[in-house]
């Protein structure tokens, strides 16, 4: 176990500086903005970089396919967490990891700035997906580091964190999406290349100074005489996968469709195998299995709640393209503009949300309600969106003003249920899976995005209204259930050593 204890970390980060908080949430702010900048502006761009014809600059790919890449290239980011989250706590340390991180997402990025078609492309997500695995869960990793477990700061502190993430998510469909549908898509993907290149900048720029010890630590490092057999497990399953992608791809045997099921599947069995182990483990204590136990609920809650908003992008975005006006207030709107809605939410309301929860102190809902109310918002989004089709069916063209609603709406149960949900897992994690744990609340957005994979195939035209109606009746309903049963979780997360 790392000799760097909390006490030592607490005192080697400033802990004034920032809007009254640690000086190092500064340094996390605007890696994250910058990250997410990069991130968000590719994503919006890139269903319709996939589905729109050789002739407008994409490539050509069946629609309805094209959804299920980007489902599945959303699973596979969050998935990854789980490789950044191990090389976290038994080799690097949090703070090493977001670097190494953010230097792939960057080189993924050029990989999509130059015109070589799908190759390019299939090489550009495998990058950006282990980038983002080793990046995004270890950033907020040592975000929870900065503060004490009793620091009640700490749920503002998360809240402030996720208005920089949103940020930078804000501006880049205005800057990106632009670039990409107005002019070139490759000249957009070249600006979020931009992005990351700024956001490791100033991580490397800002870092000792501010975050101190926060990150420094590996919780639970391979011993010597593991490391041997650890990486030559590594190396043997690398190469394996290497050989089956050879033999499996060009012969037929592995095509789009079967790839997606099997990432369908791994989205349900990793999580599960994960909370097996870490339950099972010596190094798990018994309060933190009362705990792990407490956040089973939280994390089926999140990933039906992701389920829903990841579909902004996907869906939603489509929706946007196809079935919305574009001209509208003397506008003309570009599809990958209604990205920004949920960010810019995020930025109106989470320094409401984050004062409210400062200002009840321990007066304020518990945790399992929060996400309870972020169930029932994500499902009232979705409900909405059958009625411009039941007074105007589903062959014309809506008012935008509907989509913005829907945003608003799953926004508003995002800040109950997200930056809530980052600082609980900080908090019930069991000391040697602390870094891993944070990865498998990434991991419940995995979980969505693979399950989504199959469930955006069934969204047409015809199916509109069924379709928003059964997703958001079941969110809503799971909803309320949560709320019944919040009492017995908070009783499992209230269980001393």
């Amino acid at each position: 176990m790392s000799q760097i204890t909390k006490d030592r970390i607490i005192q080697s980060v400033p802990q004034k500086g920032f809007f009254g908080h640690p000086k190092g949430l500064m340094t996390l702010f605007f890696t994250e903005f910058w990250e997410r900048f990069s991130y968000y502006g590719m994503r919006a761009i890139l269903l319709y970089y996939m589905y729109y014809q050789v002739s407008k600059g994409g490539l050509g790919i069946n629609e309805t396919t094209a959804a299920s890449i980007m489902s599945i290239y959303g699973s596979l980011v969050y998935m990854s967490g789980i490789i950044g989250g191990w090389i976290a706590d038994r080799l690097l340390g949090s703070s090493r990891t977001v670097f190494f991180g953010g230097v792939l997402i960057m080189f993924g990025h050029i990989c999509l700035a130059f015109p070589d078609g799908i190759t390019a492309l299939f090489i550009s997500m495998a990058l950006i997906i282990l980038g983002t695995g080793l990046l995004k869960p270890n950033v907020s990793n040592v975000v929870g580091d900065l503060y004490d477990d009793q620091d009640a700061r700490r749920d503002s502190g998360f809240s402030i964190f996720y208005m920089g993430i949103n940020l930078g998510a804000f501006l880049s469909p205005f800057i990106v999406g632009t670039l990409g549908q107005k002019y070139n898509f490759h000249l957009g993907f070249g600006t979020a290349a931009v992005g990351m290149l700024l956001g490791l900048i100033t991580f490397v720029a800002t870092k000792k100074k501010n975050l101190g010890l926060a990150g420094a630590a590996v919780p639970n490092p391979l011993k010597p005489e593991e490391r041997t057999k650890v990486f030559f497990r590594i190396g043997l399953g690398a190469v394996v996968i290497a050989i089956l992608a050879a033999v499996t791809i060009p012969t037929g045997v592995l095509t789009i469709d079967r790839f997606t099921m099997l990432v369908s599947i791994l989205g349900i069995v990793l999580p599960t195998c994960y909370f097996i182990v870490m339950y099972r483990s010596d190094k798990t204590t018994k309060a933190e299995r009362s705990r792990l136990l407490a956040y089973i609920p939280l994390f089926i809650a999140a990933i039906v709640f992701w389920a829903i908003e990841e579909q902004g992008s996907v869906v939603l975005a489509t929706y946007a393209d196809k079935r919305t006006q574009l001209d509208f207030a003397g506008l003309h709107l570009e599809p990958s503009w209604f990205q920004s809605l949920n960010p810019l939410f995020i930025i109106a309301f989470a320094p409401v949300l984050a004062w409210i929860w400062l200002k009840l102190g321990n007066r304020q809902p518990s945790t399992s309600r929060k996400f309870s109310a972020g169930l029932v918002f994500a499902g009232l989004s979705f409900l909405v969106m059958i009625i411009p089709a039941s007074i105007n069916g589903t062959h014309s063209l809506v008012s935008p003003l509907w989509l913005v609603l829907s945003f608003f709406l799953v926004v508003i149960g995002e800040l109950c249920l997200s930056p809530v949900g980052l600082s609980a897992t900080t908090k019930l994690a069991p000391a040697a899976f602390s870094a891993q744990t944070m990865s498998l609340w990434f991991l419940s957005s995995a979980s969505a995005q693979a399950i989504n994979a199959q469930i955006v195939r069934f969204y047409h035209a015809s199916t509109e209204i069924i379709y928003f109606g059964i997703i958001g009746g079941i969110s809503v309903l799971l909803g309320l259930i949560l709320f019944l049963i919040a009492p017995k979780i908070q009783k499992l997360i209230n269980t001393a050593d």
